[in-house]
């Protein structure tokens, strides 16, 4: 196991609309999934060995820390740029623990995760949603094990994060399905899309926030061009991107309108809560203060 030094871990946010989160924590560095789409290779982050997990030291004492020196209590966002729940966590519990810390200063939490292992913990979400926010996260942008298993093949595969959703809907948690990023040419069908909407509902999801296209960029375009030949050859995607969205970093599908407007109506007809502002409004009810400051 290798370690990094970390002077803070939780950090505040410029802008809470982010499900309306006032705060970041990563406890880890580098992600073991292998998600060909990562926006989290590009060059800006700095991270030259993305794929090997990499733990903070002393990282609860500096989230123990760091929680003691806030003003006021707010929501954590986790999950941003490492999975909390990577397989380091089974046998680590720091994100258990760092949860447990959370609950102790006041501190509410949005988790977002592609891991079926985050059911382990449902026992202190519990206990933490009785008196501060929470809010579970799980990417899923296919239903197609065998399509997710080559875009995002060190994963627990969609199948597994639809038994999470439902173990933690049974539980009682607000669970949102991220259907982002919808890969352009890959999965931005109307099939695709409302398939994830339908079981997504049927496992007890509450809410499905889209993005219906992806983000390119330096090196993670390159290394997302590379992927695509090895493992769709003779597709010529990486051509059909490049003459799409050439250096753009915002790569809208095609589609995206006709998507939307599919998407919206289904969610509509299950009663799933689709806009943000919805979304925060909906997880942080009934909590006071603590609700996100843009509505005030």
């Amino acid at each position: 196991m290798e370690t990094i030094p970390a002077k803070h871990i939780v950090h505040r946010t410029r802008d809470t609309s982010w499900f309306g989160t006032d705060h970041t924590m990563n406890l880890y560095r580098g992600c073991s999934h292998g998600c060909i789409y990562c926006d989290s290779r590009s060059q800006c982050y700095g991270n030259d060995a993305f794929d090997r997990v990499r733990v903070k030291e002393n990282a609860l004492e500096t989230v123990r820390d760091d929680l003691r020196r806030k003003i006021r209590p707010g929501i954590v966002g986790t999950g941003a740029m490492s999975d909390p729940y990577n397989p380091l966590e089974k046998e680590l519990c720091l994100t258990r623990n760092a949860l447990s810390l959370l609950d102790a200063y006041g501190f509410g939490v949005a988790i977002a995760t592609k891991s079926d292992l985050i059911v382990r913990d449902i026992d202190v979400l519990s206990l933490m949603r009785e008196h501060v926010p929470v809010l579970c996260k799980l990417t899923i942008t296919t239903c197609d094990d065998a399509l997710a298993a080559k875009i995002e093949p060190n994963a627990p595969s969609p199948s597994r994060r639809l038994e999470a959703v439902r173990a933690l809907s049974a539980a009682g948690l607000p669970v949102c399905v991220l259907l982002m990023p919808v890969l352009p040419f890959l999965e931005d069908t109307e099939e695709n899309v409302l398939e994830v909407v339908e079981r997504a509902a049927g496992a007890g999801a509450k809410y499905i926030y889209p993005a219906f296209g992806m983000t390119q960029r330096d090196r993670q375009r390159a290394w997302y061009h590379r992927e695509l030949e090895a493992r769709f050859p003779g597709q010529g995607l990486p051509e059909r991107y490049r003459r799409t969205y050439g250096e753009r970093y915002w790569c809208t599908s095609p589609r995206a309108g006709r998507l939307w407007e599919a998407f919206s109506a289904r969610c509509r007809a299950l009663g799933i809560l689709y806009e943000m502002k919805h979304i925060v409004s909906s997880y942080q009810k009934g909590y006071g203060d603590r609700q996100l400051s843009l509505f005030s």
